[in-house]
């Protein structure tokens, strides 16, 4: 249970580091770019947003050039390694001095972010044996569901209160933390000696691993449509003040961390439902935010739901994808969280649209539901396909 902990411990802090960055923006901009904050404060934060696309471009290309690179090598020292690389990637964040090295160390901050998810993925399921390794996914992802209720909002009023600094100044000591006690208590597994990069690779080579990705990818892209347009939601659709959005966020995040744990029971039981229902629940969950939108409390209680119903499909998506990368695990866990960290940037920018096109900011609760439903009918897809090939190969 120790070492389970540990692995959490290493995921609060990641993310703690995604996504208390959002928080800060302000901050950070009247810091690093005090020309363009003279000139338009909200021009100025546009710029500083770069800094969370950065981060997620490391994501996407450290996640299978790191994790396959290291799966020759003993587990739990590559955990510890990617440990002490975030360590390095936020200890720059703190003292970089300019908006472009804080961009290159943002950069590097990512570039473990997945190999780590994906790792630790993998360890946590041997360590619960068979009929568990859903549970497993869901422990480790416990971390980064946990930080959006707790380190999130703290880091966000530390970083408000002392300057955002010190907020990736406690994001380091989390990774110190997590580096110490992964070596104290993962147990020792033994890499393969065979494996090579351009093998793991080959994952990419396989048609439902792509579908799997794509599922990821459009069916997070409903929950970061509307999630990361939730303060305007808030304050100017429920009319409600600004000190009502953290509420808002921390229910969003205590809903994330009720259905991650719900997801990992229901892909151990039954995987190809658990996939389905879950995508069905995120196109009516999408639907329930964008019908209480107009008060404060319904709004709230609705991304609670909304919360849960997305963290469901996480568990059960990363299963999959270990699942149809044939000898290939711990790449194919890594990228899920290069597909999620697309779908962040799908949702995002789509949901912008929708804004920018003059639709409202209700706008993305309503495109939420056209992804859940694209989401639908990709697993449909993949799960049709299986059967069909099933025969084949028999």
């Amino acid at each position: 249970m120790w070492a389970l902990l540990s692995l959490a411990i290493g995921s609060f802090g990641i993310g703690m580091t995604e996504f208390v960055s959002m928080g800060l923006l302000p901050g950070i901009a009247q810091e690093l770019l005090p020309d363009a904050w003279a000139g338009s404060q909200e021009a100025a934060i546009a710029q500083a947003g770069l800094l969370i696309s950065v981060y997620a471009l490391g994501v996407v290309i450290g996640a299978p050039l790191i994790a396959g690179y290291a799966a020759r090598f003993p587990r739990h020292r590559v955990l510890i390694v990617l440990a002490a690389s975030l360590l390095v990637g936020n200890l720059l964040t703190v003292i970089a001095p300019t908006f472009e090295t804080v961009a290159v160390a943002r950069l590097i901050a990512g570039l473990p972010h997945g190999a780590y998810f994906g790792i630790a993925a993998v360890v946590a399921a041997e360590l619960l044996g068979p009929g568990n390794r859903a549970r497993g996914v869901a422990i480790v992802m416990s971390g980064l569901t946990v930080a959006n209720v707790v380190g999130v909002p703290l880091g966000t009023w530390l970083g408000q209160l002392a300057g955002w600094r010190v907020a990736y100044g406690v994001v380091v000591g989390l990774f110190a933390l997590a580096a110490l006690m992964i070596a104290l208590t993962v147990p020792a597994m033994p890499g393969d000696g065979s494996r090579s990069l351009r093998h793991e690779l080959g994952v990419f080579r396989i048609g439902q691993v792509w579908l799997a990705l794509g599922v990821g990818a459009i069916g997070f892209g409903s929950f970061f449509a509307i999630y990361s347009y939730i303060a305007p939601l808030m304050t100017e659709v429920a009319g409600a003040p600004e000190w009502a959005v953290p509420i808002a966020l921390v229910a969003t995040g205590l809903g994330m961390t009720v259905g991650n744990l719900v997801g990992g029971v229901a892909a151990d039981r039954n995987l190809p439902r658990a996939l389905i229902a879950a995508f069905v629940l995120l196109a009516v969950g999408s639907a329930v935010v964008g019908a209480a939108s107009h008060i404060p409390a319904t709004l709230v209680a609705a991304m609670f739901l909304f919360g849960a119903i997305s963290a469901l499909a996480g568990p059960a998506v990363q299963t999959r994808l270990m699942d149809v990368s044939e000898d290939r695990p711990t790449i194919a866990s890594a990228l899920n969280h290069s597909g999620m960290n697309v779908g962040n940037s799908l949702g995002a920018a789509l949901g912008g649209g929708v804004i920018a096109l003059g639709w409202g900011y209700v706008a993305p609760a309503w495109l939420g539901i056209v992804l859940a439903v694209l989401g639908v009918g990709l697993v449909l897809a993949s799960l049709a396909l299986e059967r069909r090939r099933a025969p084949a190969l028999a």
